[in-house]
């Protein structure tokens, strides 16, 4: 048999063809993709593209290069060499270790990275360099196209500050507030009084939730002054902060933009983005249902209006603050390719990929306003590596022991730069992925949505999608009743998962029951034969007990071929599935009600984690004997977590306010912890001393490294 070399080229050939399925990766509603990157041969743009990004932005704008014939260049840290847009793009080049600075923010080793290939251009996705004026001018002062705007509306745009005042003098509706630099944090308090509270400090150069703080009175103020200065000068290397008025109960809209060098441009309908934590949106969708013609009409208007200002030329957002009057008013423009940019092009049509890279090259739109539809609804779910039980999601990390997308399901999309084995790290975002759904109306969107998130195989970390699926089943959510302060007044105790209702209780135990049996089953045969030929009549009759949370419950299962009849709670549940335990999705039909389940672990001890209705349940199943005998086991006493202060999360620790013997009182800030460009204060669970502090500044902890303990 004749023997083959694997090339690195092909390689990196075979790769791009596993995960860049273009009719599965894209909104597909009646065998019709939702947006369109359509080849012009004749209309040159570049050669050769570099991206100065990573992750799913990175494979983003990879794949409309690939459609439009365009070679491509993935930079990379040290710990991202296996990564998928390395092996996606044409080329790869390693630009430092693993810490941004000297990485993916090092212009240094980019720069040198694109004279070493070659590249005419880049794309620089969203976040890193992508608002970085100094790397625009750079690029342009060596003759390479930056795809984006000029160097200066990116300067203008990415100063709070001095984007306000622009907008004021395009006629933009701008939030009352002081339009300069807060120099200390006694000004700081002044400020705010003259504005009156709330108020909202946030950094000048600042964007994606960082450096941003609420503050209601003096205490806030000083407080937050400190923590946005800190997190604006870690994120974006400048701590300067301004202070204006907080809206309270808005929601946030913001408007797609798109401008070419000839100045035309266009809005391109809105996006909802409300649901938020730490001011970071959770879940999106487009279009919003709060918005009426005339207020869309007028915000895309103002939009424009703004672009034109500063002779915008590129794709770019324009976000808004809108309140239960429909007022709107300006919060920032971003002047890059916004994170949620798929739903967009899910009901206009468009690659804004591709439209960006036309520009740049010089071409002018191919659009005009009134060619700009609403087709449709589209809704984003963001999926990071973090616990959702935990403040709506601290950081999670860990390798990808099992991943699955839910590709296969109609009108699904997923923006991803991962694959099973890819490790979430701490040293970048945990986003795994952009999930999004569309349909003809929002509820068929929203019941696709239900459905991608219970397809989604995660394994290895633990993930958001319990809070998801939560959010966008909620009533309020489903009425489109909502705001920025949705979470925190949806679940004012923290998000503590789905809360099963007695039906959905049964559903759960009967299921959990007919796995243990058919876990049974298959252990007693062999390659589809029983394991002794000898053996007795195969068992058809069950006497279970269940342990879901305190309560106990007495099952019955009874086996008719692959359909189960379980009687508990005085019900009768006809369960019936194929009983593929090998798979990580378990589809079973309950009385006639299709679910989609996850069996995620199962033990000899009867312990099993199942996750239904996105939330995961710990189930305890044994026989009526064994449960029996299980009461006389000793139980492990949980550990005193007043006395004992643990990492919730991994991270770096940023400074430690306390030494052995100090006295604390109770919510005073014991340590600060930094994860993902975000610091949280940890704090004292009770008034008590100092016995022992277990980290110092600089040092790197785990989720549940012990920090300090008290007496």
């Amino acid at each position: 048999m004749a023997t083959y070399r694997v090339t690195p080229a092909l390689h990196r050939f075979l790769l791009t063809v596993k995960h860049v399925s273009f009719r599965s990766r894209w909104c597909i509603v009646a065998s019709r993709t939702q947006y369109s990157t359509v080849y012009d041969p004749s209309e040159k743009t570049f050669d050769k593209i570099l991206i100065a990004n990573r992750g799913e932005i990175a494979c983003r704008v990879i794949k409309t290069c690939k459609k439009m014939g365009i070679k491509t260049v993935a930079v990379h840290s040290d710990v991202d060499s296996s990564a998928v847009h390395v092996k996606m793009a044409d080329e790869a080049v390693c630009v430092g270790p693993a810490p941004t600075n000297k990485s993916y923010l090092n212009t240094d080793a980019i720069m040198e990275a694109i004279r070493k290939t070659g590249a005419q251009a880049v794309h620089p996705g969203y976040g890193f360099l992508s608002e970085n004026k100094e790397f625009a001018r750079r690029l342009a002062a060596e003759g390479v196209t930056f795809i984006g705007p000029d160097t200066h509306a990116i300067q203008a745009m990415g100063d709070k500050i001095e984007s306000k005042l622009i907008a004021k003098d395009a006629k933009v509706n701008t939030i009352p507030g002081f339009d300069g630099v807060v120099k200390d944090v006694d000004e700081a308090v002044r400020i705010a009084r003259e504005i009156g509270y709330p108020v909202m400090i946030k950094a000048s150069a600042g964007g994606g939730g960082k450096g941003m703080r609420i503050a209601c009175n003096d205490e806030e103020t000083r407080e937050g002054f400190r923590f946005s200065s800190q997190e604006a000068a870690s994120s974006f290397g400048d701590d300067r902060l301004l202070i204006e008025k907080f809206i309270d109960n808005p929601r946030h809209i913001e408007i797609q933009v798109l401008a070419d060098k000839h100045g035309n441009a266009l809005w391109l309908n809105e996006r909802e983005c409300s649901i938020q934590r730490r001011n970071q949106k959770v879940v999106e969708e487009a279009p919003s249902t709060f918005l009426d013609p005339e207020t869309r009409r007028a915000m895309g208007e103002q939009a424009v209006s703004l672009a034109k200002a500063v002779q915008y030329s590129s794709a770019g957002t324009v976000e808004f603050l809108v309140d239960s009057a429909r007022n709107f008013f300006f919060l920032e423009m971003n002047t890059r390719l916004q994170v949620e940019h798929p739903i967009t092009e899910c009901i206009t049509g468009l690659d804004l990929v591709q439209e960006m890279i036309r520009v740049a090259k010089g071409y002018s739109l191919r659009h005009k306003q009134a060619d700009i539809p609403i087709n449709g609804w589209a809704i984003e779910s963001r999926v990071y590596a973090e616990d959702p039980y935990k403040s709506f999601g601290l950081p999670s990390i860990g390798r990808l022991s099992q991943y699955q997308e839910p590709l296969g399901l109609p009108a699904v999309r997923v923006d991803s730069g991962i694959q099973e084995g890819s490790e979430i790290s701490i040293y970048y975002d945990p986003m795994i992925s952009k999930l999004v759904t569309y349909g003809s109306t929002r509820a068929e969107a929203l019941q696709r949505m239900e459905e991608a998130l219970d397809n989604y195989v995660i394994r290895g970390v633990t993930h958001n999608i319990p809070l998801l699926r939560e959010i966008i089943v909620h009533p309020l959510f489903v009425k489109g009743d909502i705001s920025t302060k949705f979470l925190t007044d949806v679940y004012p105790d923290g998000f503590k998962g789905h809360q099963l209702t007695d039906s959905e209780r049964r559903e759960l135990l009967a299921t959990a029951a007919c796995v243990f049996v058919a876990a049974q089953l298959r252990s007693q045969k062999f390659e589809g034969n029983l394991r002794v030929s000898t053996a007795q009549q195969v068992q058809k009759r069950w006497e279970l007990s269940l342990k879901l949370d305190k309560g106990i419950h007495a099952v019955t299962v009874l086996r008719s071929g692959s359909t189960y009849t379980v009687e508990l709670d005085e019900k009768r549940l006809d369960v019936t599935s194929e009983w593929n335990l090998a798979s990580a999705l378990l589809p079973v039909t309950i009385n006639g009600t299709q679910r989609t389940m996850q069996c995620l672990s199962r033990d000899a001890s009867g312990d099993m984690s199942l996750q239904y209705l996105g939330t995961v349940f710990k189930v305890r199943v044994l026989s009526r004997l064994a449960a029996e005998l299980s009461r006389h086991m000793p139980e492990k006493v949980p550990e005193d977590t007043s006395s004992i202060l643990r990492s919730p999360m991994p991270g770096t620790v940023v400074t430690v306010s306390v030494k052995p013997g100090d006295a604390v009182a109770e919510g005073q800030e014991i340590c600060v912890i930094e994860a993902m460009k975000m610091q949280n204060s940890m704090t004292a669970a009770k008034a008590a001393k100092v016995k022992s502090v277990h980290c110092k500044a600089g040092e790197t902890v785990g989720e549940g490294d012990v920090l300090v303990e008290l007496e």
